[in-house]
């Protein structure tokens, strides 16, 4: 009979990234993850007992914040293309380690108004260096697994940040969770120092020799990202899909605890379920996909999942005992299908359909696509699921989510044929192993 470590080595060996890039990239990815989770956790504890606000005032700084992102993501992604990913990636990170310092010393909802701004506008421009420096900085060949594996790392960060929270959080003590904040600007500032010492992708070093040279910077070619009508679309589209998490996180577990009979303990399950999954997957289902053709199967793959979800949890309405467990189980199961093959259709559409000499301005026009695509589900989705007779307002979230995919495969279309007719044909750089700058 193999040993558990035999059983064990594959799954394990198939979560470390193949290449010393990505395998830098992923540890970034982590620390990251582990800061944003660790405070993630006593987020509610922290605003509503330390500094003392009321739940309303909370929904209220986020909306503001969340609305700052939309605005101010398409400038901070044109940013991103002046000046150079890297560079955009870790002064972002250091706003963020600040900000999470500065965290226990708020008092005030206004306090916590401009700081949640200001942290969700730096965390907003970190995505997008960060999306455009991993595009830049590797080889085609090697985009789709990297991605796969950063996920993967992210969902392991994550995890490790809740524990942390969890352990603070089991002293039921306001004192601790109060300093929680500063374990994360640890983290924070571990991330920012090692993407200080990543090496300069194509684009740093132009933005780098353009400045040496004191020369003006040279309007970058081709059209902008916002005439891209079909990237647009595929945008707010494709965040549409992602509403998966709405159904995760929000709607499921409301579905769960209020028209059904199962022991809410089952939420433990529920999650732990989807962050196995989530960490464990993702490599395998990248090696599958990465063309656009592949994408659209995902897409589809992605669709048929969240429907699936959708009914199945529907019929927790009318079961009870182990039926109503093992259903609801599955439907959290199919809505993690959903969320894994949607993110590797995500992932080929952005190395495919990105003008790579505008890939942050191309993120920062799908930051605010996305938002049209999405914002308006956990208001939505909670009121089709939770006050239609029977739970049949399942059957408009599906419709709602089938619209969405069968609509990608025109708007996928529409954006490579604008690629194909503005885009640079030559192959991307490989990668520029020069010093930090």
């Amino acid at each position: 009979m193999p040993s558990l470590t035999a059983l064990l080595s594959g799954p394990v060996r198939g979560l470390v990234p193949p290449t010393p890039m990505s395998r830098r990239l992923a540890v970034q990815s982590l620390l990251r993850s582990s800061g944003q989770g660790a405070f993630n956790t006593v987020s509610a504890l922290f605003l509503l007992r330390v500094i003392g606000i009321a739940p309303g005032q909370v929904g209220l700084a986020i909306t503001i914040a969340l609305l700052a992102r939309s605005l101010l993501a398409w400038p901070v992604g044109r940013l991103v293309d002046r000046i150079g990913p890297k560079r955009i990636w870790w002064w972002a990170a250091l706003v963020q380690t600040v900000l999470f310092v500065g965290l226990p010393f708020v008092s005030t909802w206004l306090a916590y108004l401009l700081l949640a701004v200001v942290m969700e506008v730096a965390e907003a421009a970190a995505e997008s260096a960060n999306r455009a420096y991993v595009l830049d900085v590797l080889p085609a060949a090697e985009r789709i697994q990297t991605q796969a594996h950063l996920y993967s790392a992210l969902n392991i960060g994550f995890t490790a940040g809740a524990l942390l929270g969890g352990i603070a959080l089991a002293f039921d003590s306001t004192t601790i969770v109060r300093w929680v904040p500063l374990v994360a600007a640890v983290l924070m500032l571990a991330n920012a120092i090692g993407v200080r010492m990543l090496p300069n992708a194509p684009h740093d070093v132009r933005a780098a020799e353009q400045a040496a040279s004191r020369t003006k910077a040279a309007r970058i070619p081709g059209p902008s990202a916002g005439r891209n009508v079909g990237w647009i679309l595929t945008s707010a589209l494709v965040s549409t899909m992602w509403t998966n998490q709405v159904l995760l996180n929000t709607v499921i577990p409301l579905w769960l605890v209020a028209r059904t009979d199962a022991p809410p303990v089952l939420l433990a399950w529920l999650f732990g379920t989807n962050t196995v999954l989530c960490i464990f997957v993702p490599p395998y289902l990248a090696r599958y996909g990465r063309t656009l053709k592949a994408a659209l199967t995902s897409i589809w793959i992605s669709t048929a999942f969240f429907i699936g979800s959708c009914l199945i949890t529907m019929l927790t309405h009318e079961t009870s005992g182990l039926w109503t467990i093992a259903l609801v189980w599955l439907g959290h199961v199919t809505v993690t299908g959903a969320e894994l093959a949607i993110s590797g259709a995500s992932w080929s559409i952005q190395a495919e359909l990105m003008d790579p000499r505008r890939r942050g301005e191309y993120d920062g026009v799908a930051n605010v696509a996305r938002g049209l695509g999405s914002m308006w589900a956990p208001a939505l989705f909670t009121w089709l699921a939770m006050d239609w007779d029977g739970g049949t307002g399942w059957l408009v979230i599906a419709g709602i989510i089938l619209a969405a995919g069968a609509g990608l495969g025109p708007s996928v279309r529409m954006a490579e044929r604008f690629a194909q007719r503005n885009f640079p044909q030559a192959p991307s750089p490989e990668p520029v192993a020069t010093p930090s700058a």
